[in-house]
């Protein structure tokens, strides 16, 4: 299989070429680029069959390279130093990054996915892969011992965290109980309208049905959830600014 290298440190590609020569010797690396204008030059050139493609090139991002491709009739494995991209990515359906360093096993598990993948999954591949990177995509992976749980957070009414474990609650009645933190999934909840009124609590806005004054919040789903005393203000600005934009 022919290959190219696109990433803009040359240390990590000779890293990168030495680990693909142990694993597999039918890969042939056949050019190394730097930054996406390289890119497409050498991909135009050489006709790859499989790109090792950074997401940060020293003058754009894989996407701007990918945008400027015809006909995209490679296989591609994203590689990136941003565990976020990662972790967003992992499961959701298409796309397994290779988080800098490359580890062996990773790669072995990478090289094997993609020789499996079909035109249709590359594509799919290819739309999720930006999603993740404009942050557009809108679930949250949860880690069990032998699976991972994807949630949709349109359909996520709230979470109650306890004693180091937090329950997502979902619209369809299922429950997942993980050993987080709520902490570990504030900063995503807020971004996809969600709210903590509450130390062992964060709500779905779009879920709310009532507030008490007494300081009580129901939601659709019958659930009544505490607001806090320290948390009262921030949750009411909440409220009626989520009211003008909806």
């Amino acid at each position: 299989m022919k290959s190219i290298i696109v990433e803009d440190k040359e240390y990590i590609r000779k890293g990168l070429i030495s680990l693909i020569s142990s694993i597999d010797a039918e890969i042939e690396i056949i050019g190394e680029c730097e930054s996406v204008q390289e890119a497409l030059i050498v991909a135009k050139t050489c006709k790859p069959e499989l790109v090792f493609l950074d997401i940060n090139l020293s003058d754009g991002t894989a996407f701007d390279f990918l945008d400027k491709i015809e006909v995209i009739d490679f296989k591609i494995i994203f590689i990136t130093a941003y565990e976020e991209y990662a972790l967003k990515a992992l499961k959701i359906g298409a796309v397994d990054y290779l988080l800098k360093p490359v580890d062996v096993e990773e790669l072995k598990m990478a090289l094997e996915k993609v020789d499996k993948l079909t035109a249709a999954d590359q594509k799919n591949q290819i739309v999720k892969a930006k999603q993740v990177f404009n942050n557009e995509v809108n679930h949250i992976i949860l880690s069990f011992h032998d699976s991972y749980q994807v949630i949709n957070l349109d359909e996520l009414i709230y979470c109650e965290s306890d004693k180091g474990y937090t329950t997502f609650y979902c619209s369809d009645g299922n429950k997942y109980l993980v050993s987080k933190t709520l902490k570990d999934f504030e900063e995503r909840l807020l971004e996809a309208n969600f709210q903590r009124p509450h130390q062992s609590f964060m709500i779905n806005m779009k879920f709310v049905d009532k507030y008490d004054k007494s300081g009580t919040i129901y939601l659709k789903n019958g659930t009544k959830i505490p607001v806090s005393s320290r948390k009262k203000e921030n949750f009411l600005s909440s409220l009626f600014n989520w009211n003008k934009k909806d």
